[in-house]
């Protein structure tokens, strides 16, 4: 098939963004299909510069990072920009976007950052993937304009995994949404040897927006999930280091509890130090989004199966995800200070085991392949959003 991604890296120029993306670019480049990644400015000024450190309608350095980054991959043709700003097309496949958008079968919109304009609603599969679960629902919910973006697309997957099953509290904006979860291309995150006495690590956003309310319940993010957690170096044996950011004040506040911070734009400058980062680390020790939490969505992070790839034991706060995920070995899962403390003593304890039972759970599990091949086989024979549910979305 030829396939669209649409993306955020020109505009979102970090490691572990490029590797989000680059996981679905690989998986569908390895399964045979035609595929092109694009990206649209959006109609305000969203392009960041790390040297700035804030959002212009300057592109420049989005365009010359991604370059750069998709030169190594392989895709260096497989790419174009458009800048709504100046009403033009970027990149090597430019002057072709037309005929290329109209020949394309599937669409996959990840995180719905891209609008979707009229161009591209002559495609006969257009996906919403939908990586923050809760707070894409409530925003259907409580703005009408983003809901109708949504309803551009046909098809609906979430990472929220438990959508629609008994336990879930993801509030229902009426799509149809199927769950999915991030794939990994594992042959470019390969096992190496941890050290059994290395850092406790994860890369984070402290606050990535403000907390939401609905329905009397408050969604919060992670520096509010982080709270039960707070003196957890004191004990606990690890070293606890957090690549954060956004502390603002409160990163002394974390320094004087015990944690380690580390400049999260260093370590995320491009994909190779992100990914070196991960691999240098014992494991992960990651909080989840508060809402991603109180819903028990299920969503289980990129950041993490990257951690289990390359055969690293990851320690995360259970949102739901021990529904469909195995736990207990490789995976660590907590809901208290308690349990957070005696999963770092399991995996200290038999650190070659973890290790050995993350990879196989990544195999089994995010393997882009299998990820893919299930999302596009149901994507391809599911029928299109039903008039019903437009309806009831309103």
């Amino acid at each position: 098939m030829t396939v669209l991604l649409l993306g955020y890296i020109i505009r979102g120029p970090w490691g572990g963004m490029v590797w989000h993306h680059f996981q679905y670019l690989q998986g569908l480049h390895a399964m045979g299909h035609e595929l092109y990644f694009l990206e649209d400015s959006d109609d305000y000024p969203s392009c960041y510069t790390p040297w700035s450190a804030q959002a212009s309608t300057d592109f420049s350095y989005g365009v010359s990072f991604l370059q750069s980054v998709f030169t190594k991959f392989g895709l260096e043709q497989r790419w174009a920009y458009y800048d709504a700003h100046t009403n033009s097309w970027h990149g090597p496949v430019s002057e072709r976007i037309k005929p290329i958008i109209k020949s394309a079968d599937l669409l996959l919109n990840l995180s719905g950052v891209n609008p979707l304009r009229e161009w591209f609603q002559g495609v006969p599969v257009r996906v919403l993937v939908d990586t923050d679960p809760v707070f894409t629902q409530v925003r259907h919910l409580k703005k009408r304009d983003s809901l109708r973006d949504a309803l551009r697309h046909n098809r609906f997957f979430t990472f929220g995994a438990n959508i629609g099953k008994p336990g879930c509290k993801i509030p229902d904006d009426g799509l149809p949404w199927r769950p999915t979860r991030q794939p990994v291309a594992l042959d470019l995150w390969p096992v190496t040897a941890g050290d059994p006495k290395g850092k406790f690590t994860t890369v984070m956003q402290w606050r990535s927006y403000p907390a939401i309310e609905y329905e009397g319940t408050l969604y919060g993010m992670k520096s509010d999930s982080f709270q039960a957690f707070l003196d957890l170096p004191n004990r606990a044996t690890a070293v606890f280091e957090l690549a954060a950011k956004g502390l603002g004040a409160d990163e002394e506040m974390l320094k004087r509890r015990g944690w380690q911070i580390v400049d999260a734009e260093t370590v995320t400058l491009d994909p190779w130090q992100y990914q070196k980062y991960l691999q240098q680390s014992s494991a992960e020790f990651s909080v989840a989004k508060h809402g991603y939490v109180v819903s028990r969505s299920g969503w289980f992070s990129e950041r993490s199966a990257a951690y289990l790839s390359m055969g690293r034991p990851v320690l995360v706060q259970d949102t739901g995800f021990t529904d469909w995920l195995p736990s207990g070995i490789g995976v660590m899962p907590f809901r208290s200070a308690d349990e957070a403390v005696a999963g770092v003593e399991a995996i200290q304890g038999n650190y070659r085991r973890h290790c050995e039972a993350a990879r196989a759970i990544a195999q089994e599990y995010f393997d882009a392949r299998k990820v893919l091949s299930a999302m596009l086989d149901e994507a391809m024979s599911g029928a299109p959003v039903e008039e019903s549910a437009k309806t009831r979305a309103g």
